[in-house]
């Protein structure tokens, strides 16, 4: 058995079986590279081409074919299995605790400093920043990395994923410039910010009960967004106002929910920002913008008791 033999059968394997993907991978291909190398204890970035006759002793190919048998047979994403999936060139700590990361606002945050998509929004005294619905935590140690300056506050209303979002801030080594916090939405939250980040759950119920058993391994409240996918972002944009400073925006991912974005808020200002998804997915709300259509919004569907 060489190591190109033991991908090309694991990915047809995947193949065969009809494997959801999209938590790391877009296809059968990388995702049956990327068991094959983990499992062999070999880097992602190992040259496959240079090493592709490379023999694979019958111990490790078979533990190979058992990893693969598992993803078939429990359909859990490739992450939850190696418990490590890579974002924009960054490994993070991963567990059915949180949703595998795959923001696209990660995108925006890593080619910030470089790129005129997201940092001609922002102010020259951007020094604050939260990410509201962390999850494990990695748009928080992006923005961390990408701006040096700022201090950043990453919260959730899960302790699981706040626990795993430590992990991948102690394993970054940003404990000094980013601060977890538990909160329900805005609840717990006081303070002032240049820029707030935030995937939150925008899923509507009728693309929930069709979604594959991968993403049903993945935490319901992370994903659940109510019956038009809007609930959280209702109650987003109602209090944002009062955690922005003059010159703040807002960056908002909304996945596949632009037209349930636009019956909901229909005379918010928006910009939308270009990802590799398309210019469909992710928002720019300026805090001017918002305070222009503030008394147009929708009421908090969950306001505080």
């Amino acid at each position: 058995m060489t190591l190109a033999r033991l991908i090309d059968e694991a990915q047809q394997q995947l193949e065969a079986a009809g494997v959801a993907l999209g938590h790391g991978t877009t296809n059968a291909r990388d995702e049956a590279a990327w068991l094959v190398l983990w499992r062999l204890g070999l880097p992602l970035d190992f040259d496959l081409d240079a090493h592709a006759d490379q023999p694979v002793a019958p111990a490790d190919a078979d533990a190979v074919g058992a990893l693969i048998d598992e993803r078939i047979r429990t359909r859990k994403p490739a992450a939850y299995l190696t418990g490590e999936v890579w974002l924009q060139g960054v490994a993070f700590y991963v567990d059915e605790r949180v949703i595998v990361p795959r923001s696209l606002i990660a995108e925006l945050i890593a080619a910030a400093p470089q790129a005129d998509e997201l940092d001609p929004w922002l102010s020259p005294h951007t020094h604050r920043v939260l990410d509201l619905c962390t999850g494990n935590g990695s748009l928080a140690v992006l923005a961390a990395m990408a701006w040096p300056d700022v201090q950043v506050d990453a919260s959730d209303i899960s302790t699981d994923a706040l626990a795993v979002a430590a992990r991948n801030v102690q394993r970054h080594g940003l404990q000094d410039r980013i601060r977890l916090l538990h909160s329900d939405g805005w609840r717990n939250l006081t303070d002032r910010y240049d820029l707030i980040v935030c995937n939150p759950p925008y899923v509507n119920r009728a693309s929930m009960a069709a979604l594959p058993p991968e993403y049903r391994a993945e935490p319901v409240l992370a994903l659940d967004g109510g019956e038009d996918g809007m609930d959280f972002v209702r109650h987003l944009l109602a209090h944002a106002l009062e955690h922005m400073t003059d010159d703040a925006v807002l960056v908002l991912e909304i996945g596949h929910e632009r037209v349930h974005f636009e019956r909901a808020f229909p005379t918010l200002p928006v910009v939308w920002l270009r990802t590799s998804a398309g210019a469909d997915s992710v928002v720019l709300i300026t805090r001017e913008a918002l305070a222009l259509a503030h008394d147009d919004l929708p009421p908090d569907p969950h306001p505080a008791p």
